[in-house]
């Protein structure tokens, strides 16, 4: 009797679902299907998606590779072509690298201003990653630092400076240099010396800062007052005066 109950239960139990199931289908199952279509494309989608993105990565890694043996084969024109239309169309960080070496093909063919043009457009573009960025940015000062005064190599310098900064030694040593061409020499010092105590300096680096903190030393030994000469007291004009009387005077006789 209790088997038979059970089953019985069990059988309206699936019967109840059955009918809620059905209500539930009845109600919602155009949503339900269109949700799984949904997450097909999605997925789909994205899988396209990253295999174009793929695709396009690789096809802008072998452009750039060609117009990198284009330069590598003193053929800097033709380098620059194509380093500027990767730079324009390219995957960003394709697009990124092919400016630095859009730059680098403008300087070999001795057109600082072009390549100070692309290297300050590549520094000022949120989308650059920030470590080019900077990269760009210290190129950039690098090739100002000739012709601008120190408030526009600081102004490009100053984010590079900091303790954290990979670029800190260069623009320290940029910065220190403006500053000595600025004659303030305080200023420079107080950049330049603490490189000397930091242990990632290089030893070319190194020799540098030596040699600018020795500019440094003689600038400031040029520009200091000269020594000023004894002054005499006020007997010593008296007998000098006595002494000029007396040689005036005639020598008596013997």
């Amino acid at each position: 009797m209790v088997d038979k109950n059970d089953a019985l239960f069990r059988e309206i139990d699936e019967e109840l679902r059955r009918e809620q199931f059905a209500k539930i289908w009845e109600r919602f199952g155009i949503y339900i299907i269109g949700l799984a279509v949904l997450i097909v494309a999605l997925v789909a989608g994205a899988k396209i998606w990253e295999a174009q993105r793929l695709s396009n990565g690789n096809a802008a890694g072998a452009e750039f590779e060609a117009a990198v043996a284009l330069q590598e084969s003193n053929k800097t024109e033709d380098a620059l072509k194509a380093f500027e239309a990767l730079a324009a169309h390219g995957p960003k960080g394709y697009a990124a690298l092919a400016s630095l070496s859009q730059a680098g093909a403008y300087l070999k063919l001795d057109k600082p201003s072009e390549a100070l043009a692309v290297f300050d457009k590549l520094a000022g573009d949120a989308a650059t990653d920030p470590l080019l960025a900077n990269f760009a940015r210290l190129q950039a000062a690098s090739l100002r630092l000739g012709e601008a005064d120190f408030t526009e190599m600081e102004n490009r310098l100053k984010p590079l400076v900091a303790d954290n900064s990979p670029w800190r030694f260069t623009a320290r040593e940029l910065l220190g240099t403006a500053a000595i061409k600025a004659g303030k020499l305080d200023e420079a010092r107080g950049l330049l010396a603490p490189l000397l105590a930091d242990p990632g300096l290089s030893r070319g680096a190194s020799d540098r800062i030596h040699l600018l903190m020795s500019k440094i030393a003689t600038d400031e030994l040029a520009g200091a007052p000269p020594a000023s000469a004894p002054v005499a007291t006020e007997a010593a004009p008296a007998a000098g005066a006595d002494a000029a009387k007396d040689a005036e005077k005639p020598a008596s006789a013997p």
